[in-house]
């Protein structure tokens, strides 16, 4: 049996589909970070963002059978994740029961290593400002500048023009930069 970590993963997915029961952890384990780092970009750490990614995987795994290559299984699942985190962003504004990123409860279930860049003062400040904007800047942001994909891989993620992208990017950049100014010295 050949090494699942030495395929590609159209091999990957060929193996899945013919069976292979471990194919799918050999999935799981190479996207996993690309896919938590998204969904906590979008909604931070909260006990729904561990929801939002294992069902990233469902959804795939149940539809796996139609995946036809034309992007690759990163933009696909980090597609899949950014769709499934701003349903639950706006599930959250129906609801009423928006929980914030800064919510000390939230951070001591959620942080492991105090010593944490994410966990510092200016992390926590930026995480809130980032949170404070529409799903649509918010996730140009996530997706650009945090996760580092370049315009072009953002806009097919989100389906969008490159136009729409720079836009969105530009009017985020703006209305972070006005909530970020009152906390210019602690950043």
């Amino acid at each position: 049996m050949e090494n699942l970590a030495s395929l590609t993963d159209q091999e990957i997915i060929d193996a899945c589909l013919s069976g292979n029961e471990n194919a799918f952890a050999e999935i799981i384990r190479r996207y996993e970070p690309r896919v938590a780092a998204t969904v906590i970009g979008m909604l931070g750490r909260c006990p729904e963002a561990e929801d939002v990614g294992q069902e990233t995987f469902i959804r795939f795994y149940k539809s796996m059978s139609k995946f036809r290559g034309e992007s690759s299984l990163s933009t696909y699942l980090t597609r899949i994740a950014m769709n499934l985190s701003i349903n639950e962003l706006n599930r959250r504004k129906r609801q009423s029961r928006f929980v914030p990123l800064d919510d000390p409860e939230i951070s001591r279930k959620t942080s492991g290593d105090p010593g944490n860049q994410a966990d510092s003062e200016s992390g926590a400040i930026i995480r809130r400002a980032v949170a404070q904007l529409a799903p649509k800047f918010r996730s140009t942001i996530v997706l650009r500048l945090i996760e580092g994909y370049s315009t072009e891989e953002t806009a097919q993620i989100l389906q969008l023009p490159v136009g729409t992208v720079l836009s969105r990017l530009a009017r985020a950049k703006v209305q972070l930069m006005n909530l970020l100014t009152p906390y210019k010295e602690l950043l």
